[in-house]
């Protein structure tokens, strides 16, 4: 059987993730029961109903193709796939259950390591991001850019604040002002959209945090790279990333200069 065409992949990525969007909304209406995984972070029913739906939408659609979700049991067969589903139910379980907007449905198409199909959508603020390699980034249709900010006093940042305190760093950060959102890949949405100007991650995430939001802000004119530039290729045996630094082609360098004297601390 011949390979589906790439816009037929975009179209049941784009109608999966609509449906699960909803779906997470009414859950999160009517109250999910959660618990805490073995390392402590925040699970719910929702996670995995919305995890059931769209394994089985996309899997369903492409039994060829490997599956990589936060709330599955990693299958490692999907090392040997070309072509990869990378998903994230629901990122920012947190702002889930407390009812912060906060949250979106993330999810990305991965072929030979890298994202060509992305999609994150915050259904409680009806804002859909999407992007499809080499045919840009676009927010409810309409097509969406980077940030053209080179100054970094008196930028936008999307970051915990405390991560300015001085001893982190090689010199002081300039006045700007830093916000968060919980969810990793609406961050990145938000500085591909140039609502933000950058962000800036000392964490360590997962692949399925950042695949789908990687390609919206690379299709936005931007960059996304761990601190020490690096690029990130997903699919991979461990899927653990150090660290993040996103932003468009003003700041980036100023920036990445700066996460690269990091100190540890």
């Amino acid at each position: 059987m011949p390979a589906p065409d790439a816009s037929d992949d975009t179209a049941l990525l784009r109608e999966a993730v609509e449906d699960a969007g909803q779906l997470a909304r009414e859950l999160g209406a009517e109250g999910s029961e959660h618990w805490c995984k073995q390392d402590g972070t925040p699970i719910s029913h929702a996670d995995l109903r919305v995890n059931e739906l769209l394994k089985d939408r996309l899997t369903g659609a492409r039994p060829d193709y490997g599956w990589l979700s936060e709330e599955t049991q990693d299958d490692r067969r999907r090392l040997d796939k070309r072509r990869v589903w990378v998903i994230d139910p629901i990122d920012g379980t947190s702002a889930f259950l407390k009812g912060d907007p906060h949250w979106t449905v993330s999810a990305a198409l991965v072929e030979d390591g890298r994202p060509v199909v992305g999609m994150v959508y915050n259904p409680m603020t009806a804002e859909f991001f999407e992007a499809a390699s080499g045919k840009g980034a676009r927010l409810n249709g309409d097509v969406i850019q980077v940030s053209e900010r080179s100054d970094l006093k008196g930028a936008r940042m999307i970051m915990h604040r405390s991560l300015l305190r001085s001893d982190r760093w090689a010199e002081p950060w300039p006045d700007l002002t830093a916000e968060m959102r919980n969810s990793m890949a609406y961050r990145l949405c938000l500085v591909a959209s140039g609502a933000f100007d950058a962000t800036v991650v000392v964490s360590a995430k997962s692949e399925w945090d950042l695949a789908a939001a990687d390609l919206v802000v690379h299709e936005a004119g931007g960059t996304v790279s761990a601190h020490d530039g690096a690029r990130f290729t997903y699919n991979q045996a461990a899927i653990g990333l150090p660290n993040v630094l996103a932003a468009g082609p003003g700041l980036y360098d100023t920036l990445l200069t700066r996460t690269r004297a990091r100190r540890n601390t």
